[in-house]
């Protein structure tokens, strides 16, 4: 895509990210100098996108993610009641956030010549990613001691990886969220090792992030 934009001298915005639904008719990208448009530039446009029936996980990790989130969700169900089926889910998304913070950041800008934008590609962030993780698992387990202690320990892990910066104060807020929504009093031993787990979290997070060295030692 970026070298049909640097042949052509345009300035492609792309609509939809890897792994969303796109119904026949909607657009998908849009373009600057659209009288430039041919059928031609159309077609190869086009040939920048892969279409498929259902998402993938090679390419998706959020479906990945969503997949575990679903067996968390049954397991957390009183119908099942499998709470370590779902703290089980709840350590294997904590190692995939801290795989994907790891990870160089995907380029969203696209510059050919330096300075000039040619292509604008919508990627999944860190902060999209917690909130697909977690959010539905931190809902349905307010009632779960155990699912919800595991949920502030995952936090802590995760924080303990990452440079200082948002995503790290993001952990903070979501373990500060989980600590709020017990809808049932689950006893005051609970809540004090819930409160000493966030002062934990939040410790981790104002304190200095580790080095490159520390990281993979």
């Amino acid at each position: 895509m970026l070298s049909v934009a640097k042949a052509n001298r345009l300035t492609v915005r792309v609509l939809r990210r890897v792994g969303h639904f796109v119904p026949a008719g909607v657009p998908l990208l849009t373009i600057s100098k659209a009288k430039r448009l041919t059928p031609e530039l159309s077609d190869d446009l086009r040939r920048a996108f892969r279409f498929g029936p259902t998402r993938t996980l090679e390419q998706n990790i959020e479906f990945g993610i969503l997949q575990i989130v679903d067996i968390a969700l049954k397991a957390i169900s009183p119908a099942v009641n499998d709470p370590s089926t779902a703290i089980s889910c709840v350590d294997q998304l904590s190692s995939i956030l801290i795989r994907f913070a790891a990870r160089e950041e995907s380029r969203t800008r696209l510059y050919d010549p330096p300075g000039t934008l040619r292509v604008s590609i919508p990627y999944v962030g860190f902060d999209r990613l917690i909130e697909s993780a977690f959010e539905q698992i931190r809902s349905y387990a307010k009632t779960d001691v155990a699912v919800s202690l595991r949920l502030m320990r995952a936090f802590t892990d995760i924080a303990l990886t990452l440079p200082d910066g948002p995503d790290r104060r993001l952990l903070t807020s979501h373990g500060r969220r989980l600590l709020a929504g017990f809808s049932e009093s689950p006893g005051e031993d609970v809540l004090k090792e819930m409160r000493r787990q966030l002062t934990t979290l939040e410790t981790v997070v104002m304190a200095e992030a580790p080095t490159l060295t520390e990281r993979k030692t």
